[in-house]
């Protein structure tokens, strides 16, 4: 199954933004039950998993709490696999995870927080680019075929000024200067999402499978999201990869991919328009709406270097007074007022109606008596 293309992003009126946490006690996945004079939610729930969706997390939060004063959500921002292992661990009753769960790990049922029996559902709620970013005085972007790409991760491409760079970038001037690649030391969905497309787009070069850990010794490792950004952003020659909003955020160089002829930057859009080219992954339960992603099109406009951030909760839950908070809060973030505060504070690309319908009737399955 495909799904439909996403709209594209409009601009938002500051006094829409300011309205937004003030009418969210009006939409039906506030918590709000009384005709918006107030919330019947109350407690706290602790979360976490991954960093690249941190901003996004921060305003679904804000928005949530400022709809429901008496609820508290954390998250900690401690990386994917982590966030996973928190899940299965019954730590936390719901993630954010830069990958879905893998079929084996669905087939053992490894879901502490869950309920006996009860299934998990994986939710597609933050899609956004992975920047390649770098830091190389004077030079403030650069094209790159995916075989570049890999190259430099790799190891085999080891000076900026390498043919291989200069000749995709005529007139730039570029420096008889070590590369020093820098990866992420965590088990990262980020990882995982970068090495898929350099698995798919390169596999001659790039030859270790995708994985959230990063497969060489070479390089410099750093922690997180804002480990990577601070590594790239403090030395000359470095390049790595991060999260468009970080990317933006910090002011980084960044690398336009090539697809088919052209040369495609970041963007939500760009984004928007790989997942719209990709279907569901088959076999999954009626609530498990994981994607995936084919890093090889060719469509124009395109942007391969994607991260579809899930997510992911129980259908039923050890501890039923977890539920409530939950599928409130998860409504919220898949509402199009949640996806846009998202959009606003992050960067990244809202869902589009027709997989918002998909994920609110996943939401439903959540029980919450």
């Amino acid at each position: 199954m495909k799904i439909t293309r996403f709209a594209q992003l409009g601009a938002v009126s500051a006094v829409a933004a300011l309205a937004l946490a003030g009418c969210a006690a009006n939409e039906g996945g506030s918590g709000s039950t009384d005709g918006g004079s107030g919330s019947t939610l109350s407690g706290e729930v602790a979360s976490g998993g991954s960093s690249a969706q941190e901003v996004a997390v921060q305003a679904w939060t804000a928005g949530f709490q400022t709809a429901n004063p008496d609820v508290t959500i954390t998250y900690e921002p401690s990386g994917s696999g982590a966030g996973r292992e928190s899940f299965q661990a019954g730590a936390f009753p719901f993630i954010g995870s830069d990958r879905a769960f893998k079929d084996d790990e669905i087939a053992s049922g490894d879901f502490a927080a869950c309920a006996d029996g009860s299934g998990i559902i994986e939710l597609p709620t933050y899609i956004s680019p992975i920047a390649v970013i770098f830091n190389l005085e004077g030079v403030d972007s650069l094209n790159l075929d995916a075989a570049t790409v890999a190259g430099l991760f790799a190891g085999t491409i080891t000076k900026w000024n390498d043919p291989a760079i200069a000749a995709m970038n005529p007139g730039v001037t570029l420096p008889d200067l070590a590369v020093t690649p820098v990866h992420r030391q965590d088990d990262s969905g980020t990882t995982e999402n970068f090495t898929d497309y350099l698995y798919q787009a390169a596999p001659s070069v790039w030859t270790s499978e995708p994985d959230g850990e990063w497969p060489l010794s070479s390089g410099e490792a750093a922690n997180g999201t804002s480990g990577v950004v601070s590594a790239v952003s403090g030395a000359n020659g470095t390049i790595g990869y991060a999260d468009a909003s970080r990317a933006a955020e910090e002011g980084l160089s960044t690398v336009a991919i090539k697809v088919g002829e052209e040369y495609v930057s970041y963007s939500p859009e760009a984004a928007a328009a790989i997942v719209d080219e990709s279907p569901f992954v088959e076999g999954r339960s009626e609530g498990d709406l994981a994607i995936e992603l084919d890093r090889t099109s060719q469509e124009a406009g395109v942007y391969p270097i994607v991260l579809i951030s899930y997510m992911i909760a129980c259908q039923e839950y050890a501890d039923a007074a977890n539920a409530p908070i939950v599928k409130a809060f998860l409504q919220y973030v898949a509402s199009e007022e949640g996806q846009q505060a998202a959009a606003d504070a992050a960067g990244s690309a809202p869902i589009s109606d027709t997989l918002r319908e998909r994920v609110n009737s996943a939401i439903d399955l959540i029980v919450a008596e």
